[in-house]
């Protein structure tokens, strides 16, 4: 398995490819965002470590102009950023995961591992139990004529498959789960993004718009997503 970590502080970079070497793995190194991108273009990765504050390019464009073009290799954003709005602009981004600084090493490569063996399973090679988006969610559902496939994070409609990242089958799962229930945008952050606190961001919106967006939720008067006004949302299934 191949490794990419963008990271401009040259001694954990070397640490991380010590110790994920010592795991086994490919590991390739690099300083900022530009040549992450450019790395990212002439050669082929199943996992991207970026930090955020880089030279060149912030990991998060990195991030955007990945998801943008269709690249969809799993990614841990690994940065000293670590307050609930950077969390869930990471995540909005297309993150896989994040891990603020100073971490755990042993957590680190855990998350490493999860990631890997997610990328394994996806692209059909032989692991023991995929990992599954929740507990109690089928591993399809069909909402609008869309069906949502758990397994393998798309959501396909008239022939057209759209990739979601983790992040958006989680929170398609916990809705589906909740389903007309009014969930609100506190127990969202809890539960989806891992988040113990409330934070004054639109990111929870947004990912709300793109659902809408991935259903065809576009009747004003009978919405499958809906938001109640000062509290949450609700899923309407009937």
């Amino acid at each position: 398995m191949r490794i990419l970590i963008a990271e401009d502080e040259e001694h954990l970079a070397d640490g991380l490819r010590f110790n994920l070497e010592a795991e086994g793995y490919d590991v390739q190194t690099v300083g900022d965002g530009l040549t992450a991108l450019s790395s990212c273009e002439q050669d082929s990765f199943d996992l991207l470590v970026l930090d955020v504050m880089m030279p060149g390019a912030t990991g998060f464009e990195v991030l955007r102009a990945l998801r943008e073009r269709g690249d969809y290799t799993p990614v841990l954003i690994l940065t000293a950023l670590g307050k609930p709005e950077h969390v869930l602009e990471g995540f909005e981004a297309g993150a896989d995961d994040y891990l603020p600084k100073p971490f755990d090493l042993s957590i680190f490569l855990a998350r490493v591992k999860s990631l890997l063996r997610r990328r394994l399973w996806a692209t059909g090679s032989q692991i023991p139990t995929p990992p599954k988006v929740a507990d109690d969610t089928d591993e399809t559902t069909v909402i609008n004529g869309r069906i949502i496939d758990f397994a393998n994070h798309e959501l396909r409609h008239g022939g057209e498959i759209t990739r979601l990242t983790l992040m958006e089958a989680r929170l398609f799962a916990f809705l589906i789960d909740n389903e007309g229930k009014i969930v609100s945008r506190k127990m969202l952050l809890e539960e989806v993004w891992g988040l113990h606190q409330d934070t004054d961001t639109r990111a929870v919106d947004n990912f709300i718009v793109r659902l809408r967006k991935y259903l065809g939720d576009d009747d004003p008067e009978n919405k499958i997503l809906e938001s109640i006004r000062g509290v949450g949302y609700r899923l309407n299934l009937k």
